[in-house]
């Protein structure tokens, strides 16, 4: 199986040399996602549990562009700017998976992030029908 782009719905401007997200085999690899206004491509300043939150709606955004859930992640790593955020973080991130009968792998680290963002997040997840 070739290579398949997957594009999110709303980016207007481009944010680097790489693909939001690419599909092979029944597998999805989304590219690092973090608190962005893809129509300016800046960051959204906010809380940790704020920008979480936006980052997580992208992937969701990216994952349905390839016929994903959440419930099809298998494997996440975030990145934070602060460790210390790492509680109020996972609150967000685990009501994001809240209906997941298996919540996915995940690795969690500090980062040094670009432009001051607070999290960034990829993960991997496997189409339903592959």
């Amino acid at each position: 199986m070739a290579k398949r782009e997957i594009k999110h719905p709303d980016k207007e401007k481009s944010t680097g040399a790489y693909s939001a997200a690419v599909e092979i085999d029944g597998w999805v690899y989304v590219s690092g996602q973090g608190p962005l206004d893809l129509k300016t491509a800046q960051p959204v300043r906010g809380t940790i549990e704020e920008e979480t939150e936006l980052t997580l709606r992208h992937i969701e955004k990216i994952l349905k562009a390839a016929g994903c859930t959440l419930n099809d992640v298998v494997k996440c790593t975030a990145h934070l700017a602060d460790i210390e955020d790492f509680d109020r973080y996972n609150a967000v991130y685990r009501n994001f998976f809240k209906d997941a009968s298996v919540l996915p792998a995940r690795t969690t680290v500090q980062s040094v992030l670009w432009n001051a963002i607070k999290v960034e997040i990829d993960c991997i997840a496997r189409k339903p029908s592959a």
